[in-house]
C-alpha cells in the first residue's frame, strides 16, 4: 500500500481550518488529531508572527476540549510545511536588533513566549492529551527545543538536528538543557549543547532522545502506526504517560528562570558575536532563495 493510501485510509475525515499565514491546522476527526504545521517567512523560524499563531491555536485547542469534555482531541502533531526544514529556531534578525537597542524586555518576552510552547508541548497542554513532533527536515536551535519537548517525537532519516548556539557565543535558552539533563544525564547534556554540532536522525534515535524512527517520506504513516498502537493498549499508555510527567517534571518557573539568563547573555554578546548571527541569517536566507 502506498503512503497516500495508507493515510488517506485513516484520515477521511479530516477537515481544514481557517488558515493563519505561518501556520497551518488541521483536524483529522477519526483519529482525534490536531495538525500545526508550521511555514515561518520570511526565513522558516520561529518569528513573532509563528509564535503568536501557535499560541492562539492552542488555546482554541483548550477551549475546544473544555468544551467536547476532553473528548476532542487525543493528539496534537507539530510539524513543518517547508520541504527540508522542521524550523532553524530564534528569530536571530530580531535578537540583533534587541540587542543592539538594548531591549532586554523584548528579548524576555520572546523568550517567554517560546518557552510557553515548550512547555505546553511537556505537558502536553494540560489535557489528557499527546504531543508527538514529526521532524521531516532540519530542527535547529529553538526548531530542536519546541520538537523535542513533545511527548513523542518521530524523525524520519537523514534529518539534521542540533542547537549550534554555541557558534554564536550563546547557548539554547528555551529548555534545551532541562530536557536533555533529565533524558540523557548532565555531564551529556552540556556536552550536547557546548558542541554546537547537528546529529542526524539515526543517532538521536540510538541516545534514545527520536522515540520512532521513520523511513524518508514515512514520517506521517508512522504516526498513524503509533496512533493505531495506542488504541490497543490505551490504558497502559496513559499510564505510562502519567508516569513520565511524574518522573520528568519540568517547572514553568525552572524554564523561566533560564530564560532570564538568556537575555541576560544575548546582552553581552559583542560586535564579532552579532555578525556572526547576521551571517547565519544570510545563509538562511540564501538556503530559502535556493529552495524557492
Amino acid at each position: 500500500m502506498s503512503n497516500v493510501a495508507y493515510i488517506s485510509e485513516f484520515t477521511s475525515e479530516q477537515q481544514s481550518y481557517a488558515e493563519p499565514s505561518q501556520l497551518k491546522t488541521y483536524h483529522d476527526a477519526r483519529n482525534r488529531i490536531i495538525w500545526l504545521l508550521m511555514k515561518g517567512a520570511p526565513r522558516p523560524a520561529f518569528t513573532l508572527k509563528l509564535l503568536n499563531e501557535i499560541t492562539s491555536q492552542i488555546k482554541t485547542v483548550k477551549q475546544e476540549m473544555a468544551e467536547s469534555n476532553g473528548e476532542k482531541y487525543d493528539f496534537l502533531v507539530l510539524g513543518s510545511d517547508i520541504e527540508g526544514v522542521f524550523n532553524l529556531g530564534g528569530d536571530l534578525d530580531l535578537f540583533c536588533q534587541y540587542i543592539r537597542d538594548r531591549d532586554r524586555d523584548g528579548l524576555l518576552s520572546y523568550a517567554r513566549l517560546s518557552i510557553d510552547l515548550v512547555y505546553q508541548n511537556l505537558v502536553h497542554f494540560g489535557e489528557d492529551m499527546t504531543s508527538i513532533s514529526l521532524i521531516q527536515g532540519d530542527a535547529l536551535g529553538g526548531g530542536f527545543e519546541a520538537a523535542f519537548s513533545a511527548n513523542v517525537v518521530v524523525a524520519e532519516r537523514g534529518t539534521k538536528c542540533g542547537l549550534p548556539e554555541v557558534l554564536f557565543n550563546m547557548f539554547p535558552g528555551m529548555g534545551a538543557f532541562s530536557m536533555l539533563s533529565r533524558k540523557i544525564g548532565f555531564a551529556e547534556a552540556e556536552k550536547m549543547i557546548m558542541s554546537g554540532s547537528v546529529y542526524s536522525a539515526e543517532k538521536l534515535y540510538e541516545m534514545g532522545l527520536v522515540d520512532i524512527l521513520a523511513e524518508k517520506g514515512e514520517g506521517e504513516v508512522a504516526i498513524y502506526r503509533y496512533i493505531q498502537s495506542t488504541q490497543r493498549s490505551k490504558n497502559a499508555y496513559r499510564s505510562m504517560q502519567q508516569v513520565k510527567d511524574i518522573c520528568n517534571q519540568v517547572s514553568y518557573e525552572e524554564l523561566i528562570n533560564i530564560g532570564g539568563v538568556w537575555a541576560d547573555a544575548a546582552l553581552k554578546l559583542s560586535d564579532k558575536d552579532l555578525r556572526m548571527m547576521e551571517r547565519l541569517v544570510r545563509r538562511q536566507n540564501n538556503r530559502v532563495q535556493e529552495s524557492a
